[in-house]
């Protein structure tokens, strides 16, 4: 009999949606919104224009969307998803076990209270990575707080290495940990980007093409790209940069493009149909964000497309995704002269041997081992006694 799960995110997600199908196709599986998104909202979480996403993301697996009772919506604070219906939908759905993504939402922890009272094993999928040191005192009030939250939960699933490594920071035993890999539909990726290269690209001709994907904030550190690729330029390599994101330092990065003479291309917000194409023109992935970057999945999907990548030793992502001078590069957080050296090795990589390495990492940063990891843990979980 195929076991029950109960899965709660704040709104529907274009990156859980590869790994809900999967599951419901391997156990009984209803899946909660705790909102639904409107266009405006989208914007106002960042993307700074707004939209709606142009696939599909509800089909192939059961859902339901609560009623969000807060009175201002968001993801950005932890009252912006309040849904107390959880608590019924959790007492009646007779589930095997059920899965929140965090705990910086009112709605998840609603949702892990409910599962206590109901004897029913809860888990956490997160990503949350240790960032830069902060001040004792800071700390010692982390490790109380966090050990309170993290006896809600009976098991974890972690994303990659780092996550792991944060968990078992805050005393969480190797016995509650499962793999549950960060993951894209590496299948569709690599689909359309072929299709779109045997259609034709346009790009400059004898340039290689630096791809940035992402909100042009602050903390990606979009303008290092442009400081990085005048670097290369003035070694005699032919590179162009292109940026696939809105966000409020378009106009600077205009002004820098321009002053650093790096031919730009400013394709502006990108939907996800159309993601394949701009990947399919480029020639190496780059991701210089600082630590607040837990993951990164722009590097999934470029990977899927058959990108190498190059990131910052910051970028949550890095240990897992990047095998030196195999599928990219890693460099110094900040460091022009090294992001320029990285970008030089990726796109230097052999063809064959880059495409034979993509491959083995997309095996395991797969919606199918993301969704094996979550089945692992409620049938390993579910043969214990509830934790204390």
């Amino acid at each position: 009999m195929n076991p029950r799960i109960g899965f709660l995110i704040s709104h529907p997600i274009q990156y859980y949606t590869p790994i809900f199908r999967e599951l419901a196709g391997l156990c009984d599986l209803t899946v909660y919104f705790a909102h639904r998104q409107t266009a405006e909202e989208q914007a106002r979480e960042g993307f700074g224009v707004a939209f709606e996403w142009n696939v599909d993301l509800l089909s192939g697996y059961r859902s339901k969307f609560l009623e969000n009772v807060s009175t201002r919506p968001g993801t950005d604070r932890f009252g912006g998803r309040d849904t107390p219906g959880i608590a019924r939908e959790i007492g009646e759905g007779g589930f095997d076990a059920f899965v929140v993504p965090g705990w910086g939402l009112r709605s998840y922890l609603q949702a892990a209270n409910a599962c206590r009272r109901a004897g029913v094993p809860v888990f956490v999928r997160g990503d949350s990575q240790l960032l830069a040191r902060r001040g004792f005192l800071i700390q010692m009030a982390k490790a109380v707080v966090f050990a309170r939250v993290l006896r809600r939960f009976d098991g974890f699933l972690y994303v990659g290495q780092r996550n792991r490594e944060y968990l078992r920071h805050y005393g969480v035993r190797d016995e509650r940990l499962f793999f549950s890999p960060h993951c894209v539909d590496n299948d569709a990726f690599r689909a359309a980007s072929d299709a779109a290269r045997a259609a034709g690209v346009q790009r400059s001709p004898g340039a290689k093409r630096i791809l940035f994907v992402g909100k042009l904030v602050e903390r990606k550190r979009p303008v290092d790209v442009l400081r990085a690729a005048a670097l290369v330029r003035a070694r005699g390599r032919a590179v162009e940069v292109a940026f696939a994101g809105s966000g409020a330092l378009e106009d600077e990065l205009r002004r820098e493009a321009a002053a650093t003479g790096v031919p730009t291309v400013f394709h502006g917000f990108v939907n996800q149909r159309e993601m394949p194409a701009i990947y399919a023109a480029a020639d190496v992935l780059v991701l210089p964000s600082d630590g607040t970057e837990t993951w990164g999945l722009a590097v999934n999907e470029g990977m899927a497309c058959g990108l190498p990548a190059v990131v910052s030793d910051a970028v949550g992502c890095g240990p897992d995704m990047i095998e030196q001078g195999r599928t990219g590069a890693v460099f110094a957080l900040g460091d022009a002269e090294s992001f320029a050296r990285a970008v030089e090795t990726a796109i230097s990589l052999d063809a064959g041997m880059l495409q034979r390495h993509i491959a083995a990492r997309m095996a395991v940063y797969s919606p199918r081992r993301a969704a094996q990891g979550i089945l692992e843990a409620a049938a390993k979980i579910g043969e214990k006694p509830r934790q204390g």
